[in-house]
């Protein structure tokens, strides 16, 4: 997985006074958790902009400037409820012999044919928790949806790998096609359906001469 390095100080003062002056001077209090105690630091909230602001999944490297170097993942962020500005920013310490729970972004690849005659695409699950040591994480669930017809869907159970553990019901469906009024069937998908009608219609033609009998 890609990582995003954060440049930081450690805190001396983490009281109200302290952290509303960093604030006031740009800066986001940090807390990083997981260690032997958890570490507080500040970094410019500027310094966060490729790791908040998009869809993508990312560690991090909080480098501080005593030379103290740390591997985690954010756990956490809260936002001004008017400026929408960073207040503060909860991390977990990486440990490489140590699983840690993620969220995964999940991208579609190619076109549905389902779609392309006219049915209605649903993307259940944008993003997938998984459980996984760091050097295990993926960046994203990639699915191949160009087999995917009308009243098909790709579930958990076809993303499944030996290297993490998706914390889903393997049934969960994280993309499907559902039928829509203006829909049309495929070539194949015709050809299953008039093979179906002149069965039936086989059959009661069948049934009706027996009944004349």
């Amino acid at each position: 997985m890609k990582s995003i390095t954060i440049k930081g100080s450690e805190r001396e003062s983490v009281g109200k006074k302290a952290t509303k002056a960093l604030r006031n001077a740009g800066k986001v209090p940090c807390v990083i958790y997981g260690g032997e105690k958890p570490l507080h630091f500040a970094a410019d909230e500027l310094a966060f902009k490729d790791l908040v602001y998009t869809p993508n999944a990312h560690t991090v490297v909080v480098d501080l400037e005593d030379g103290k170097k740390f591997d985690a993942v954010m756990q956490d962020i809260q936002f001004h409820p008017v400026t929408d500005s960073i207040l503060h920013v909860d991390f977990y310490q990486l440990f490489k012999d140590k699983e840690v729970t993620m969220d995964i972004p999940v991208r579609l690849l190619g076109n549905s044919p389902g779609v392309r005659n006219g049915g209605r695409l649903l993307f259940r699950k944008r993003k997938l928790a998984i459980k996984a040591l760091p050097d295990n994480l993926p960046d994203f669930f990639d699915v191949d949806i160009s087999k995917l017809k009308i009243g098909g869907n790709i579930s958990v159970s076809t993303l499944l790998k030996d290297e993490f553990t998706i914390l889903h019901p393997e049934n969960t469906v994280v993309v499907q096609v559902k039928a829509a009024r203006n829909a049309v069937l495929t070539d194949e998908e015709d050809e299953e359906g008039a093979e179906g009608a002149e069965g039936a219609e086989a059959a009661a033609e069948a049934s009706a001469e027996g009944g004349n009998e």
